[in-house]
């Protein structure tokens, strides 16, 4: 070599590039593992009312200043715990998706404390073409006879909101919350308080029932005091008659024409008198 020493310039440099690279490696990796946190996902999606197994969970590793609260870090506390809400592959497992412990596997899992589960049968056209999917909010029609209309020949007939703001829980033996697609079934399964659900099953003796679909984060109120054959043929909901316009009353004049009577003079009296004698069956005028 013609020049030692810049053969040994080259030689430190890559040295030097070398230490500086594993230096700079290790630095990141301990950062890396300074700031994440182990966390228990799903390995799988698991449908709500599941009882979980080890096989269907994992660690992974989480940022740590976005862990979830709630989480978990040992697999082996969620064993045989039962998910009240589906999740999905790779979701963190929380506190606030699992049913109570001790709860065992099903639908009665995933009922809030106080309520109950209740089923109705539905069709096609009642079920809102199959748009009532788990998850979704409902309100109950009944459509029936009104007994407070006491005129004869009357139509009783009505149709009135009785139940709002109903959580649909399964659809036919179905409780799988993922689904987008609609599904016609012939049973809806719904989440009442006991006065709701007393109160759904006068309805759905006295009358027919249809679902009413509503939005997931509408929670208002409809006070509504029902629809009767009257109210839907009544004038209100049609469109108003166009008024005649007014026209102004025609004068007529009328020109009577003065009629004048000429009466005939008096006859003057005459400058004498005369008297009328009768003798026997003759009668006679004498002028004096």
């Amino acid at each position: 070599m013609k020049n030692p020493r810049a053969l040994v310039m080259v030689v430190i440099s890559i040295i030097i590039g070398l230490g500086a690279v594993v230096l700079a490696s290790r630095w990141i990796s301990h950062k890396a593992a300074v700031q994440s946190s182990k966390v228990v996902v799903a390995a799988t999606d698991i449908d709500l009312g599941t009882p979980l197994s080890l096989r269907m969970l994992k660690v992974a590793d989480w940022p740590s200043d976005s862990v979830p609260a709630g989480a978990f870090t040992d697999i082996k506390t969620l064993d045989t715990r039962v998910l009240k809400t589906s999740i999905s592959r790779g979701e963190p497992v929380l506190e606030s998706k699992l049913a109570p412990l001790g709860a065992t596997g099903g639908l009665s899992a995933v009922i809030k404390e106080g309520n109950r589960a209740m089923t109705v049968r539905v069709n096609d056209v009642v079920g809102v073409a199959g748009f009532a999917l788990p998850g979704n909010y409902v309100d109950i029609v009944v459509n029936t006879q009104d007994e407070t209309i006491k005129a004869e020949n009357a139509n009783k007939s009505i149709s009135k909101i009785v139940l709002e703001h109903i959580l649909v829980l399964a659809v036919a033996q179905e409780q799988n919350r993922d689904e987008t697609k609609p599904r016609v079934v012939n049973a809806v399964t719904l989440e009442v308080t006991p006065e709701q659900a007393e109160k759904l099953d006068l309805a759905r003796s006295v009358g027919s029932l249809s679902l009413v679909l509503r939005n997931q984060i509408d929670n208002s109120s409809a006070a509504t005091s029902g629809s009767t054959k009257k109210d839907l043929l009544s004038d209100v909901s049609r469109p108003e008659a166009v008024a005649p316009a007014k026209v102004a009353p025609q004068v007529k004049v009328v020109v009577k024409k003065r009629v004048v009577r000429h009466t005939a003079p008096a006859p003057k009296p005459e400058p004498y008198e005369q008297v009328e004698v009768v003798r026997g069956s003759t009668t006679t005028v004498e002028k004096f």
